[in-house]
């Protein structure tokens, strides 16, 4: 039985020089990501990490924002700080060493959120939202991938 609840999105990255890359999105412009380079005037776009923060933030800043407007709450403010602690692919271990995780181990989210009610609704709101957030749910659940090389 088919779901529903189920869809598909697509991007189609493209490599556009050494370590940048263009990500298509529907018939949207494209958006940059580039690997900093440590070359002045090369670093013009956020990092891979930086744009998953990115995504993240906003998914969540979309749900605080729809989970109050279906309760009626009028916000003032809504602001997400997100920061990341990662290791990087250079701290994968050396040849033969038992293979260290690489990526986030931690993200810290503060929520500032001003709006017309107290801070005990305000805190429900944002787990709800936190709770039902896709992005949220990719990082934290197992996702299984299906990578392959085209034309094998």
């Amino acid at each position: 039985m088919p779901d529903d609840n189920k869809f598909t999105l697509r991007c189609r990255t493209v490599a556009a020089d050494r370590f940048r890359t263009l990500n298509y999105v529907r018939d949207l412009p494209p958006q940059a990501v580039e690997e900093p380079s440590g070359v002045p005037g090369r670093d013009r776009a956020p990092s891979p990490s930086e744009a998953l923060l990115a995504a993240l933030g906003s998914d969540l800043a979309l749900g605080i924002h729809a989970r109050a407007l279906a309760r009626d709450i009028i916000v003032h403010r809504l602001e997400l700080e997100l920061e990341g602690d990662a290791y990087s692919a250079g701290a994968a271990g050396t040849p033969g060493a038992a293979p260290r995780v690489i990526g986030f181990d931690l993200i810290r989210i503060t929520v500032l959120l001003e709006a017309n009610v107290s801070q005990e609704v305000l805190s429900e709101v944002v787990q709800h939202a936190t709770l039902a957030s896709p992005v949220a749910n990719t990082l934290h659940n197992p996702v299984n991938f299906d990578v392959a090389l085209a034309g094998v």
